[in-house]
């Protein structure tokens, strides 16, 4: 039997998917041949924004990477673009010559960025957010720019914002509609997510319109239509797409918006289909995954010659965190004419539920802060469901909530659970039986479910913890640290644990590492080897991020920022005068208190660093590296009026103690000497508060970002049961966080109720702070141990490679 040749014009979501389907079907039936445009394979482009956020890489947002392709005897040609499709001489033709016959082709090209026809749109350090270079591009610029501005306050514009965001930068959102995300949310979940995103650091220019992009070269930034004014280094439009139907009109296909198809997704022209963003069905072009992937089965069937209904269109729904917060929106959402709203607001918890009535169906939902209900909301939408004989505010509320049956338990088997690839409880709960699976990774491999954007991944470990009952095993659940490896960060620390390990190679090697490792678990093996093993691990310098390995932080400009230790934010004449001493020698541009009270020298050159070091004589401050920062104090009881407490000492007192520390990510103590809290140690990872008789201590906290107060962990009588109780909640933390993992993350992840019973217990505070104390024994201060290697030091600062 001859197999007829198909050949697929993109190589996204949409186009594979439907092949994917296909080879479920008819695997034999075709010989497949796929272009693409860009150079990877088919990868996940709704995870970019966690690319961006720094949440993962490129290589684990692949979907089908290199040898699948090979396995299912594909033939993939990356980096090229079809130009036309002969449809008289059944070929398509690339830009790079090339000319492949078909029997059938499909047109998956999806979508282009819209770039608003601004004066000065073409200048660098503008762009768009669709793809892998888009991503890059922004990844640079944060390195070198410290200004952004997002064009489109719509889902795409939030996750850039949030992703530059977490890249350091200064972001202002500027949107021309009076709320945000409005195709997504009503006015009211708007505002409330303006407001939690402001929280976050974000700003929002809002009913802005933008009449001009400035700058020489490069942008400088934006002006708008009221005259007013916003510096940007960088500029990123996200202000929507459209499909993209270039090829389709050079091949003479029927276009509107996109490329007109009908319920089989079949074009005008015999033999050519498109599916996925760049077509257009009943008058609309989607851009959501989930239709896409309902096109793509549909078109899969009858291609193959199976027996289907056609696609008749979708209704859409949004669940997702945007930000870290849970928003959900479905159907026909907007009240009025003849559609009338029930809405729950918990303005104290923020939590806002709204669902709209056509007489006695729901015809759309909005959620904000709980979407639990979702998936069930969404299902009564799609099956029209009557709710005449319901109670209507029963609807919004969880089912099994007031009885305690799981959700799940409640659900039919025809809900669904994935939305994106539209897998159902029934699905899932087929494969656990049938197919052996017991975890949420299994359950993705046999069924796609969190395939895409992930967001359902709680809900589908339900349903498995649900269907297994007893045989559910929790441990099983796990992630692995990085693409480089199936173990997660308990199995790695618990086999270098075992096994003695003392080196990043060793690792893996000993536990078959698929690669030489990469930016990601690197550093984190290099903490975890120093953490399990802090005298006879060796450390491996180029593991390190540059700034660790430089020991002071790079700047945009390639110089470097370098700040000594002043314990508790005190200095004398000495130390100041050699500060200032070596500003003149080496001309250091910039000389500024931060806001641990410290002194920062910017403008550094890297030639410079040791000998910059050596004239200061005093130690790191490790203003660079995933350790104890600072302790901010203070005057305390020695000169302030209100000071209950010496602050000062005991401030001092922690630094020296800790200094040098690793720990999973950076580390800032504060300590102030009455509930005034001069030293802000209530949004610190560890604070103190002085009280009549002793010191409350708080953790948790974060000033960053993500801002979080802390939480009262103990109240103690005295510096030393201080000391003791920090030790222990200190090791704790280096011995259970996940690497990068700051500590007001983790112990929400952990609870505080647990850290607590922990510590409650003396015998495991006297073994944490026996390994805390073996840790601290062998600290050397960076700078000193560099001055004196002159083999390091040339090594160092001649020849840098940045991770």
């Amino acid at each position: 039997m001859n197999k007829k040749k198909l050949v697929l014009i993109g190589n996204g979501m949409a186009g594979v998917r439907a092949v994917e389907e296909i080879l479920k079907i008819s695997k034999d039936a075709f010989d497949i041949t796929i272009f693409g445009t860009e150079p990877h394979p088919n990868y996940n482009r709704i995870l970019l924004s966690k690319v961006l956020q720094g949440d993962t890489e490129v290589k684990d947002i692949t979907l089908n990477d290199w040898d699948w392709y090979e396995e299912n005897n594909i033939t993939l040609f990356t980096g090229e673009t079809v130009t036309k499709i002969d449809s008289d001489m059944k070929v398509v033709r690339s830009d790079r010559g090339r000319i492949v016959p078909y029997d059938e082709v499909i047109i998956a090209t999806g979508s282009v960025p819209f770039i608003l026809p601004l004066p000065g749109a073409d200048k660098e350090g503008v762009t768009a957010f669709r793809d892998i270079k888009d991503t890059d591009i922004m990844l640079e610029a944060s390195k070198k720019y410290k200004k952004a501005a997002v064009i489109g306050g719509g889902l795409l514009g939030l996750e850039a914002a949030r992703g530059l965001l977490n890249l350091g930068m200064d972001v202002s959102v500027i949107h021309i509609a009076p709320t945000l995300m409005e195709r997504q949310l009503d006015e009211t979940a708007g505002k409330l997510l303006q407001n939690e995103l402001e929280k976050q650091g974000m700003k929002f220019l809002l009913e802005a319109s933008t009449a001009e992009i400035y700058g020489e070269d490069r942008v400088e930034g934006l002006k708008f239509k009221d005259g007013s004014q916003l510096e940007a280094d960088l500029v990123v439009m996200a202000v929507g797409i459209k499909p993209n139907i270039s090829l389709a009109v050079e091949s003479g296909l029927d276009v509107n918006r996109g490329i007109i198809v009908n319920d089989f997704l079949q074009t005008n022209i015999p033999n050519v289909y498109a599916v996925g963003e760049c077509a257009e069905h009943n008058g609309i072009p989607y851009g959501l995954v989930a239709p896409l992937y309902e096109q793509g089965m549909v078109l899969a069937k009858h291609i193959c010659g199976k027996d289907t209904d056609g696609y008749k269109g979708s209704v859409l729904s949004t669940q997702l965190k945007v930000s870290g917060v849970e928003v959900f929106s479905a159907g026909d959402f907007m009240e009025g004419d003849d559609k009338k709203s029930l809405k729950i607001f918990d303005e104290q918890d923020g939590i806002y539920k709204k669902i709209v009535l056509r007489g006695n169906k729901i015809v759309g939902a909005v959620l904000f802060g709980d979407s639990k209900e979702g998936s069930r909301l969404f299902s009564m939408i799609k099956k029209e469901a009557d709710i005449s004989d319901t109670e209507k505010i029963t609807i919004l509320q969880p089912i099994g909530e007031e009885t305690g049956e799981s959700l799940v338990a409640s659900m039919p088997d025809d809900e669904i659970i994935c939305g994106c690839n539209g897998v159902s409880k029934g699905t899932i709960v087929q494969a656990i039986k049938e197919q052996g699976c017991t975890t949420v990774d299994a359950i993705k491999g046999c069924t796609s479910a969190s395939r895409s954007c992930g967001g359902c991944k709680p809900l589908v470990a339900d349903v498995l913890q649900f269907t297994l009952g007893s045989d559910f095993d929790a441990s099983s659940q796990k992630e692995a640290i990085c693409g480089c490896t199936t173990l997660s960060r308990d199995e790695v620390v618990e086999e270098i644990r075992a096994k003695g390990l003392k080196h990043i190679k060793e690792v893996m090697n000993v536990l078959g590492w698929e690669s030489e490792g990469c930016s990601k678990c690197r550093p984190a093996l290099n903490y975890y080897l120093a953490m399990v093993n802090p005298i006879g691990y060796e450390d491996e310098r180029e593991s390190r991020f540059v700034n660790e390995r430089m020991h002071a932080n790079i700047q945009k400009d390639g110089t470097y920022s370098v700040v000594p230790r002043m314990y508790g934010g005190i200095t004398n004449a000495s130390e100041l005068r050699r500060i200032a001493d070596v500003v003149e020698k080496y001309e250091i541009p910039l000389v500024k208190v931060t806001g641990g009270q410290r002194i920062d020298l910017f403008g550094v050159k890297k030639d410079d660093l040791p000998s910059v070091w050596q004239d200061l004589d005093m130690n790191s401050g490790y203003a660079y590296g995933k350790s104890l920062r600072t302790v901010k104090t203070c005057v305390g009881e020695t000169f302030c009026r209100f000071g209950t407490q010496d602050s000062m000492g005991l401030g001092v007192r922690l630094e020296k103690k800790f200094e040098g520390l690793q720990t999973p990510h950076k580390v800032k103590m504060a300590v102030s000497a009455c509930p005034r809290s001069c030293a802000e140690s209530g949004f610190k990872d560890i604070g103190f508060i002085g009280i009549d008789g002793g010191w409350e201590l708080y953790v948790g906290g974060n000033g960053g970002t993500h801002v979080r107060g802390g939480d009262l962990l103990y109240k103690v009588k005295t510096d030393d049961e201080a000391m003791e109780i920090t030790g222990a909640y200190l090791q704790y933390y280096r011995e259970t966080a996940t690497y990068l993992e700051r500590t007001s993350a983790w112990i929400e992840r952990v609870g505080l109720a647990h850290v607590q019973s922990v510590l409650d217990d003396k015998q495991k505070r006297i073994e944490l702070n026996a390994r805390m104390d073996e840790t601290l024994s062998v600290y050397k201060d960076p700078w000193k141990e560099i001055i004196e290697d002159k083999k390091t030091t040339k090594e160092l600062f001649e020849t840098v490679e940045m991770v």
